[in-house]
């Protein structure tokens, strides 16, 4: 009999709901250690075994290990690097400042062979990077560590309490699409593989902002016709601005397209979603936000808006949905404006 492997150590920077819940996912079958900067965060974790702040309710594995010690964190990963993944769980706003202070510490750490991949779902607000630009910037000192992104239609709530999920990793590294597959495969996750970064990205940015103008069509009470019309329109924007970036046209059919956006547009947890219902039933932006909730699509939408006309593709949702947030067009007009344009073929890779 062929020898089982060693399992991969799994360190998870960043314990907010998503990196919380994929710190419990990887220890059904991975040793993880979940980093959160405030340590008080982290004591009550390991004292309780819950994550009251982000995840109440939701009781954590007893093998999970929490700590403030950033060294001691990647530690873990880095004592096998080989059989080592890091999973950055940290919004696109800080993935830069993660990233340097990561690269800064694997200088002086064993580190070949070890894997990397970040989750979030955005572009950068000022510059209009995707998260792989960011992150290839901060680590291109680092050959020897591999990249990727893990992305899918996924709730971290679901996900921390043990529900089934499906989720693609994307990366040119096929040691980092193992070492994520090793780590998180089975029992309640399915993983898939890609090779189509700037497609997965690009689905995980826009689903948000098309979320947005669902939830503000939800909030007009204007009808699940009127939804199904956006989440479909919504599909052909994100195509068509993903291979002009560079993706890959099958992969807005697939998990990190379709699958995300339909999970984003309808369901109930969907933060994106709820902020455009609450100014569809005539709220303010800034009372919404306000109020604590925050969406990836309300910061990324600009940007995602000035990719396209750079790029001479056609974001009529996109351009809509920063005219509602932004320019002050209320959103009975803005379904208006969306239904008046010119009749044209529904080929979701037309430039019009």
């Amino acid at each position: 009999m062929s020898a089982v492997p060693p399992p991969v150590r799994v360190s998870v920077i960043g314990a907010g709901s998503w990196g919380t819940a994929l710190a419990a996912l990887a220890c059904k079958q991975a040793g993880a250690v979940l980093w959160a900067r405030d340590p008080a965060l982290a004591l009550e974790i390991q004292r309780t075994r819950c994550n009251g702040r982000y995840l109440p309710e939701i009781r954590l594995p007893d093998t999970l290990e929490a700590t403030s010690d950033f060294k001691h964190a990647l530690m873990h990963a880095c004592s096998d690097p080989a059989r080592g993944l890091i999973v950055l769980g940290v919004p696109v706003a800080g993935l830069r400042d993660t990233c340097i202070r990561l690269a800064d510490a694997l200088r002086h750490l064993p580190h070949a062979g070890l894997s990397i991949v970040w989750t979030c779902k955005g572009f950068q607000p000022e510059t209009g990077e995707l998260p792989h630009e960011i992150a290839r910037a901060a680590f291109k000192a680092l050959p020897a560590v591999g990249l990727g992104v893990l992305s899918g239609p996924s709730f971290a709530h679901e996900v921390a309490r043990g529900l089934p999920v499906a989720l693609t990793i994307a990366t040119l590294e096929p040691r980092t699409a193992q070492a994520v597959t090793a780590a998180m495969h089975g029992n309640s996750a399915r993983i898939y593989n890609s090779e189509d970064i700037v497609g997965v990205e690009v689905g995980g940015a826009l689903k948000n902002i098309i979320a947005i103008a669902c939830g503000i069509a939800d909030g007009l009470e204007l009808g699940t016709n009127a939804r199904a019309a956006l989440i479909t329109r919504g599909l052909a924007e994100m195509q068509r601005l993903g291979v002009a970036l560079g993706g890959q046209a099958e992969t807005f059919s697939g998990l990190t397209g379709l699958g995300d956006l339909v999970l984003t547009a309808t369901g109930p947890l969907s933060r994106n979603r709820q902020v455009g219902l609450a100014i569809g039933q005539g709220r303010r932006l800034d009372e919404v936000l306000a109020g604590g909730m925050t969406a990836e699509g309300v910061r990324c939408a600009q940007a995602a808006r000035d990719l396209g006309r750079r790029h001479g593709v056609d974001l009529p949702i996109t351009e809509t949905v920063c005219q509602v947030l932004f320019e002050g067009l209320a959103p009975q007009e803005a379904v208006t404006g969306l239904l008046s344009r010119v009749a044209r073929s529904e080929s979701p890779l037309a430039p019009r």
